[in-house]
């Protein structure tokens, strides 16, 4: 029987931490949640509506369009970003001078404000006075992301890509970097491929870095709303407003306080919902 004494001291360390979580989350999020069930017209008067705001949004064919297009867009970005992250992790120089130069290019992108992000690709996209906008006119393809759907998602996600692969290819390089180098030894004496190593050695050791790396990528860009909004203002029409976009006009352009509660914890719990299926998907092999 163990005798050790358990001292639960160290929690007043951790309270303050708890207290401030609580300050800037639980309390905005139940003003969220008394707004989404509430109609108000002015001079703080009330008038409870139930489920109604929830109901309305559902069944909005509005909301349905923001989120397959927030769905399309974070799916697109994480299809090119992980693999593209890898692979560049596993290009990049291991021991050297050239290991330290590889990571400052890499965290470049990362330390760039949103909103300067955003205004840098719309200057370098412009179709006539634009680094890209005018090099893909001049090579013969017809690119106005101001006017073309098609050309303002491409737009959209080559800056995605361009910010984050770099929080990928640091993650998958860590995760590189810590695997022991008896197992490199032991593949090349078997004679291993490298597809081999990649497959039975590198893979399953990043398995856990990549399972982070998806969370991080797929919330932040199910988030995503500084960059998309000073690029394209969800233009051209509606062809790039997504959910953010949508819920932050509904609230501020039109001042619908209680759909855009409504929608906001819809939008919270959609998040919140496909972050587990992830990670439960991710890791059901552990588990057995």
């Amino acid at each position: 029987m163990s005798t050790r004494t358990v001292n639960h001291k160290a929690w007043w360390l951790v309270l303050p931490v708890v207290l401030l979580v609580a300050f800037n989350a639980v309390i905005p999020l139940m003003a969220v949640v008394n707004y989404s069930v509430q109609e108000t017209f002015g001079n703080n008067e009330f008038f409870f509506e139930g489920v109604r705001w929830f109901e309305q949004v559902m069944q909005s064919p509005r909301f349905r369009e923001a989120l397959t297009r927030q769905i399309a867009f974070t799916a697109i970005v994480l299809a090119i970003q992980v693999p593209l992250g890898v692979a560049i992790a596993l290009a990049m120089p291991h021991k050297g001078w050239g290991v330290s130069v590889c990571l400052v290019l890499m965290a470049m992108p990362l330390l760039i404000p949103y909103n300067v992000v955003g205004a840098m690709w719309n200057i370098f996209a412009l179709p006539d006075i634009g680094l890209m906008g005018r090099g893909l006119n001049a090579l013969g393809f017809d690119f106005n992301y101001t006017r073309q759907p098609t050309s303002a998602w491409i737009t959209l996600v080559a800056m995605d890509v361009w910010h984050w692969t770099s929080l990928v290819v640091l993650l998958a390089y860590a995760g590189l970097s810590a695997i022991p180098d008896a197992y490199y030894q032991a593949a090349r004496i078997d004679g291993a491929s490298r597809w081999a190593i990649f497959r039975h050695i590198q893979l399953p050791k990043l398995k856990h870095v990549l399972l982070i790396a998806v969370l991080l990528r797929f919330m932040d860009s199910f988030m995503i709303y500084t960059e998309a909004v000073v690029l394209t203002g969800g233009g051209p029409g509606n062809a790039t407003t997504l959910l953010s976009i949508d819920l932050v006009k509904i609230a501020l352009g039109q001042f619908d306080l209680g759909p855009a509660a409504a929608m906001s914890l819809i939008y919270f719990l959609i998040i919140l919902l496909l972050s587990w299926l992830f990670y439960t998907v991710m890791t059901k092999d552990e588990e057995r």
